[in-house]
Order: C-alpha cells, then structure tokens, then sequence
C-alpha cells in the first residue's frame, strides 16, 4: 500500500498527534466513498489502533486504518487545505473517474469477506 502526504498534511497530522495525544500516539483515518464530492473523512488521536486496523508508519507519525480505509488510499495524496470557508483533508486520487457533474468520484471497492 502506498499513501503521499503532501508537507501540510505532514504539518497538520504531527501537530494533531502531539497535541491531542503524545508519544506513541497515532491518528485513526475512517476514510468512505464520497460520491461527486470524493472521499469524507472522520479522524481521530488515539494510542493505540482497534482490532483489524493496520498501523501505517510514516516519518514522525503513524495512522491507524481500517480495512475499508486501506482499499480506498492506496495510491492517493492527502493533503491538507485551510481556507476562509473550509479546513480539512484533500484526497487528491489519481484513479477517481469523472462523473456528469464535472467532479471526481471515488472509486468503487469491495470489502473481503
């Protein structure tokens, strides 16, 4: 599996972890299909990850992801993006296809049984 931070998100996701937690802490990323709109995303500081998630290091940090999280940003860029009407992660994926309204749509997975 191979996910790219853009430097913002890097920022964004050591300050979180540092702040709301500490050492040893990691961010849980809960990442669905969004539609028109790409992916959404629940995030939170957790120390350690549930059951089935995977720990995925990363530099000064590490995420904690679900199996459905997994499928969705293998190959995706997360971003993130301030501005004066919006704060937040940016799913930039390379494999999203275009849908009538002119904007991606995320891709379709299945989960393992």
């Amino acid at each position: 599996m191979k996910i790219e931070f853009t430097a913002a998100a890097e920022k964004f996701i050591r300050r979180l972890v540092t702040f709301d937690g500490g050492p040893g802490y990691g961010l849980r990323l809960l990442v669905s299909p969004g539609g028109c709109s790409g992916m959404s995303a629940e995030f939170s500081v957790e120390p350690t990850p549930k059951e089935g998630e995977e720990v995925y290091p990363h530099g000064q940090f590490k995420l904690f992801l679900p199996a459905q999280s997994r499928l969705l940003l293998d190959g995706v860029t997360i971003d993130f993006k301030e501005t004066a009407t919006s704060t937040g992660f940016v799913f930039i994926d390379p494999k999203a296809k275009s849908c009538g309204c002119s904007t991606t749509d995320a891709p379709a997975f299945e989960e393992a049984n």
